[in-house]
């Protein structure tokens, strides 16, 4: 079993280093390269972030090894190749259970899981609108719901790519609404809040999260905004059944929109732009959270270790300034 002082994780590779040790693998892919040979294409990760690896040469019983979701030993070392740092694999085996150590695949601990969740509710057990209250307190009260909210993380690749990164994103983003909210007396603070909470509560069932990240046929079909608007009707029913009182139709509209906007445009899956304050409020901060925490992790995981700059992101047009080094 490795342990914190003999692994070397992935953020912490430098260019040809010999590696042998366990990794998570996901998207691994058979494929020809220029002269017909076939070589094994796939991710491998741990809880500092992945890197991509090749192993030559492959065969049909080289991929049929081990699945997606696997953890397997591998063998080989490290290389810098454009600009990005890459695993060239000398063997790969399907790992055996007395060689994984699972908290070196953990991003979050269980105890900071559960200090985020009591977090959670705390906050929305703040509301004061009655109606939102008793909405927020459906989903709370649903146990295989917030199991799932806890569990899930918030994308495949971009931010919060990790189990509890929902739940770590969405309390980050209740905690700016709690202090942004207040600066702006139009702003319905407690609808914000809601709207917080749900906009990405259906990632629950738009990903699957036991190990490997991927998309559920829900979630490829749908997607998680469309999952969201049936989640928060089904909730709202349920909230009418336990008060006894109707749910207000254009409470419920405003919160369905804030879901389907918050992405803010039609080109990054938005299908309407936003259009109350709260909507507004909520795409902005939702998109300086992820920013912030993307960003973050391209500089962690950084292969220039040396530089006070990452490497050219083209999707970004730019290099990101890691801050100056330390002499010492």
């Amino acid at each position: 079993m490795s342990t914190a002082t003999d692994r070397r994780y992935v953020s912490q590779l430098g260019h040809n280093e010999q590696v042998s040790q366990v990794f998570l693998a996901s998207e691994k892919q058979l494929r020809p390269n220029r002269n017909g040979n076939l070589y094994l294409q796939l991710q491998l990760s741990d809880r500092s972030g992945s890197i991509a690896a090749r192993l030559w040469n492959a065969s049909e019983n080289d991929y049929r090894a081990f699945e997606n979701g696997d953890f397997v030993k591998v063998d080989g070392n490290t290389q810098l190749f454009q600009g990005s740092m890459q695993f060239i694999a000398s063997s790969i085996r399907r790992a055996r259970p007395d060689e994984v150590d699972e908290a070196d695949f953990l991003v979050l601990r269980g105890e900071e899981i559960d200090r985020m969740a009591h977090r959670l509710a705390e906050i929305l057990r703040g509301i004061a609108t009655p109606e939102l209250r008793n909405l927020a307190d459906c989903f709370l009260m649903d146990a295989e719901f917030m199991a799932k909210y806890t569990a899930a993380p918030a994308g495949m690749k971009n931010h919060h790519a990790y189990q509890g990164g929902l739940l770590e994103h969405v309390l980050s983003l209740m905690e700016l609404v709690l202090v942004v909210a207040p600066r702006y007396p139009r702003l319905d603070q407690d609808k914000l809040l809601l709207g917080a909470f749900l906009h990405d509560a259906a990632k629950v069932d738009e990903l699957s999260y036991d190990r490997e990240i991927a998309y559920t046929d829900e979630g490829q079909l749908l997607g998680h905004m469309v999952l969201g608007i049936t989640m928060i009707d089904e909730k709202v029913r349920e909230a009418e059944r336990l008060s006894g009182e109707p749910f207000p139709k254009q409470v419920a509209t405003e919160l369905k929109h804030m879901v389907i906007s918050h992405h803010g445009e039609y080109e990054y899956g938005s299908s309407k732009l936003p259009m109350t304050l709260e909507a507004v409020a909520l795409h902005h901060l939702d998109n300086l959270d992820a920013k912030l925490a993307s960003f973050t992790q391209l500089m962690v995981d950084c292969p220039n270790i040396e530089s006070n700059w990452t490497q050219y992101h083209a999707n970004l047009g730019r290099k990101l300034y890691k801050g100056a080094r330390s002499a010492g």
